[in-house]
């Protein structure tokens, strides 16, 4: 894929736990439809397209009368596979972004290089967050696990650390929008880029 193809992807996935239906443009201006069954993602994934300016459309369902958790991670696993395509051969882009993003008392810093690496350092958060239902249907551990499976399966060097904060909400929240700007950064078309960005000649 060259940097003037569309650097868009959709991707549909079906198992026992979950139906996931997802589209997405790299180079959007962050609209949005997002209905995951989880109110809680819902409002992340808002979040991210938003932020990132990224056009996301998510439909999915799955077994949440047991737990979000099936749900929420085979959405970021196809967010990671959607990723992946879109970003093509990845020539032109910038590669590396760094973010730092309050939300009230909370404050959460993320870098992101699109290395083709899958990697994820998450730090930070206060002890006993990830036992925490936030909206009453997303345990504060998701977090981490979102960045998990979009890391693995984007293939993106992720670091996320929360410097500051108190509320559960505003943490996750702050955490989803660092990320969201760090990527945007990231996978911005850089004019100044010839070709891959990396000495190896391949991302």
């Amino acid at each position: 894929m060259s940097t003037s193809a569309p650097r868009t992807a959709a991707v549909h996935r079906v198992t026992s736990e979950s139906t996931v239906e997802l589209e997405l443009n790299l180079d959007g201006t962050g609209t949005s439809r997002i209905d995951t069954s989880v109110p809680f993602f819902d409002h992340m994934l808002t979040a991210f397209a938003k932020h990132s300016l990224t056009d996301l459309t998510v439909r999915a369902s799955g077994d949440t009368d047991i737990d979000a958790h099936h749900t929420v991670e085979d959405i970021s696993i196809v967010l990671g596979q959607a990723i992946r395509t879109a970003l093509g051969d990845k020539a032109g882009i910038s590669r590396y972004g760094d973010a730092l993003v309050p939300l009230d008392e909370a404050l959460a810093q993320a870098v992101v290089d699109i290395s083709g690496r899958p990697y994820l350092v998450h730090a930070g958060e206060p002890a006993g967050f990830e036992h925490h239902l936030i909206g009453g249907h997303f345990t504060g551990s998701l977090v981490r696990h979102t960045f998990e499976a979009i890391s693995f399966h984007a293939g993106l060097t992720v670091h996320v650390t929360v410097l500051a904060g108190r509320d559960p909400h505003h943490i996750a929240e702050a955490e989803y929008k660092a990320f969201a700007r760090a990527f945007r950064q990231a996978k911005a078309l850089d004019p100044l880029v010839q070709g891959i960005p990396s000495t190896k000649g391949a991302l």
